[in-house]
């Protein structure tokens, strides 16, 4: 009798418990979700390997705005095309705040571009765009880098000799270098095995952050900090990578002109040489060096699997891969190098190319945002300190904005007469105030690298179309590519 009656009585607190998580002292309601449980959340019944697939089915009850939990953590998750534009752009003040990601703030402990918000991030954000601007992302200049390291990603595919091939490293070398040469003033070659070395680790980082442990670092960071596990591993590789950017910064250092910047580096101490004197500024090595680890990894491996991710399903659809060379070969030719100025005049290629980003889906959550402050939306409060996920996936599947969201279909970027339409629901790089900083790089890249490719190679796969697995491996933080060879056939 005792027994039951203390049973009823765990159960009534916990009910208690769920009611206070439920509802604000002020007696305004959250968002509906589903229920939760204390300290656990609703970690019990989400798919660990792809929680945004959980999300979408919850928001099927519970309506495009929703509460859930990961473990203690309270999270509002916004669905749908019509409700992310209406937070990340018409209330975007409120919802422009990056939340703690506790992962990536043991990597930054609070410093750059990505995890800082306030006048930090402001004062990083608007140097960052300026100085790469002026160093050419999205203008002639940049084009002529990109163009040139096409070059040397022709050459090695070339050095295969149509032998099955991982893509992975030829790709990020070429990507990497391009950023290489904003970042740091310099290529560098891809025989290099300091460079090969530094490519590995941003691959394994990517995919332990996309893994169920490293969300678990983010999940519970305390109790992880005190577990053994591949977390400390990725932890110490990344201190690899700081050493790295730390040498550089100190040879800039040695060989600053002041009067000529040639790099984000050196336009970084020159700002910070302006203003040693000021004692609140944001000018200061430790912002240096977490910026620009920033740009390093993002810069390299977004798009570098985007990249893989394009080969994949070009191998997979050969019908649209000779359809984009034939394209190619029209207006362009297998001898000109391609230029961004030829994009209008290859409608199929450009709408490919934006059907894939659109299916690859590589960041399904979103970085998350967080509430500063109570926000109103929609009818609800969401609680200040409270983690917002605008899910990117959930727009790029939005069944009102795509006509076939589940398959891959170019046709969803060209109308009825085979010119390129755009579609306001396509923002693979987020929207509103913390879109990626690097989006006009990345599309230059994309266009200009495929093409290239596209122009002098035919890509298969030794077990041919149907040996193609393009289901993603890891879908968490980001969606993963399964590894694949492929075979480059000289045109």
């Amino acid at each position: 009798m005792e027994l039951s009656s203390s049973l009823v009585l765990v159960l009534v607190l916990a009910v208690l418990v769920l009611v206070r998580w439920k509802i604000k002292p002020s007696g305004r309601s959250l968002p509906p979700g589903p229920l939760a449980l204390p300290l656990i959340g609703n970690l019990p019944i989400i798919d660990k390997r792809a929680p945004f697939k959980s999300f979408m089915q919850w928001s099927k009850t519970y309506g495009p705005v929703m509460t859930v939990y990961l473990g203690p953590q309270r999270m509002v998750v916004l669905v749908g095309f019509d409700t992310v534009k209406e937070a990340l752009v018409d209330q975007a003040d409120d919802f422009a705040p990056r939340a703690p990601i506790p992962f990536l703030n043991r990597v930054m402990k609070g410093y750059g571009l990505i995890v800082s918000n306030g006048e930090r991030w402001r004062q990083l954000r608007r140097f960052t765009i300026t100085t790469l601007r002026d160093f050419g992302m999205g203008r002639k200049r940049m084009e002529q880098w990109i163009q040139e390291e096409s070059e040397h990603l022709l050459k090695s595919f070339e050095e295969t000799r149509s032998k099955p091939v991982d893509p992975v490293f030829f790709l990020s070398r070429a990507v990497s270098n391009v950023i290489c040469s904003l970042v740091f003033g310099q290529r560098f070659d891809y025989d290099d095995k300091s460079f090969l070395h530094l490519l590995q680790i941003i691959s394994r980082i990517v995919r332990f952050v996309s893994s169920p442990w490293g969300q678990l670092c983010n999940i519970f960071p305390r109790l992880m900090e005190h577990l053994p596990g591949r977390h400390n591993t990725i932890l110490r590789e990344i201190d690899d990578i700081r050493s790295f950017i730390m040498n550089k910064v100190k040879e800039h250092e040695q060989n600053l002109d002041f009067n000529d910047p040639k790099d984000f580096i050196d336009c970084f101490l020159n700002r910070l040489n302006q203003e040693k004197d000021n004692h609140d500024t944001e000018f200061h090595k430790n912002n240096l060096m977490a910026t620009v680890l920033n740009l390093f990894v993002a810069g390299t491996e977004t798009t570098s699997t985007t990249l893989r991710y394009a080969l994949m399903l070009l191998i997979k659809h050969p019908h649209i891969q000779g359809q984009m060379q034939s394209e190619i070969d029209r207006v362009i030719g297998r001898n000109r190098v391609p230029t961004m100025e030829d994009r209008k005049s290859l409608p199929f290629t450009d709408a490919v190319i934006h059907e894939v980003q659109r299916f690859l889906d590589i960041v399904p959550l979103n970085l998350p945002h967080y509430a500063m402050k109570d926000i109103t939306f929609r009818g609800y409060v969401i609680p200040k300190d409270t983690v917002i996920i605008p899910m990117l996936h959930s727009v790029l599947r939005d069944e009102v904005q795509w006509e076939t969201p589940w398959i891959f279909n170019p046709e969803h970027f060209l109308d009825a007469n085979g010119n390129f339409k755009k579609n306001p629901a396509f923002i693979p790089f987020s929207a509103g105030k913390r879109s990626c900083v690097g989006e006009s790089l990345a599309r230059m890249e994309l266009f200009l690298f495929i093409v290239s490719l596209l122009q002098k190679f035919s890509f298969s796969s030794p077990k041919g179309p149907d040996g193609i697995d393009i289901s993603p491996e890891l879908s968490s933080f980001t969606n993963m590519p399964r590894l694949y060879e492929l075979i480059a056939s000289p045109r």
